[in-house]
């Protein structure tokens, strides 16, 4: 029933754009349309992106508060998180919304990645097209006439594994200072911080090449959307941030 839901819900209709997708772009080229239903999904999460990080960042100004309730409640956890939520209901923050966002990601996501894993081209997988979606005439695995996205590609797993880091490296930037009195919490973030700017580049450029170029090519578009992404987030934010202190 879940397998079915998911489908449904998120892979038939991310399968349907990309095959739509190809046969709309001259020339049929898939490398093209995987970056482009790559590119249309990340602008639909955006307001979800957006929303997540300003409750992130809301937190992040509430850390100090959180921290003296801690300390005046020492030993009694009821109160300390009764006071805790008064506090977030008083500055209108909802500490879960990020968690909210995240699981309303997933799947999309997950199901763009399973599109391009299972359903290779030049085959068109008929029983899973809606009656209006167009049939292309051509297909073409050449991304630009350059590089094939049917078999592995070394180039495009290692700018996979770059722009990966690259994304990780604007996530992470001003996010990696040790809170005062973090103890090993700041141990542990940097232990991440370092895994997720050196180790999982690492891993995508390895998946990247052992899987496709499709998927190489979706990594990358994903990667470079999200260091783009997180540049206009931060901008966004902080217009607001000014405008709010603005007399």
């Amino acid at each position: 029933m879940i397998s079915a839901f998911f489908n449904t819900v998120f892979y038939d209709p991310i399968y349907n754009a990309l095959v739509a997708l190809v046969a709309l772009i001259p020339g049929g080229d898939v490398g093209i349309a995987v970056i482009l239903i790559t590119v249309i999904i990340r602008l639909i999460l955006l307001p979800f992106s957006l929303s997540a990080a300003r409750t992130q960042r809301s937190m992040k100004i509430l850390e100090p508060k959180i921290k003296a309730l801690k300390e005046k409640h020492k030993g009694d956890k009821e109160k300390e998180a009764l006071e805790t939520l008064a506090l977030y209901r008083e500055q209108r923050v909802n500490p879960f919304a990020s968690i909210l966002i995240v699981f309303i990601q997933i799947p999309i996501l997950l199901a763009l990645y399973w599109v391009f894993f299972n359903e290779p081209f030049p085959t068109i997988n008929a029983a899973r097209l809606y009656a209006p979606t167009p049939l292309p005439d051509l297909v073409s695995l050449e991304f630009l006439g350059l590089i094939s996205v049917a078999g592995k590609s070394i180039i495009l797993a290692f700018f996979a594994g770059a722009t990966q880091f690259l994304q990780a490296h604007m996530a992470l930037k001003g996010t990696m200072k040790p809170s005062p009195g973090g103890g090993m919490q700041n141990d542990f973030q940097r232990v991440m911080g370092l895994q997720l700017k050196y180790v999982f580049p690492f891993l995508i450029g390895v998946i990247s090449y052992t899987t496709s170029g499709a998927i190489a090519l979706y990594f990358i578009t994903t990667n470079l959307a999200g260091a783009v992404q997180e540049v206009y987030m931060r901008s966004k934010l902080d217009a607001e941030s000014s405008e709010r202190v603005r007399p």
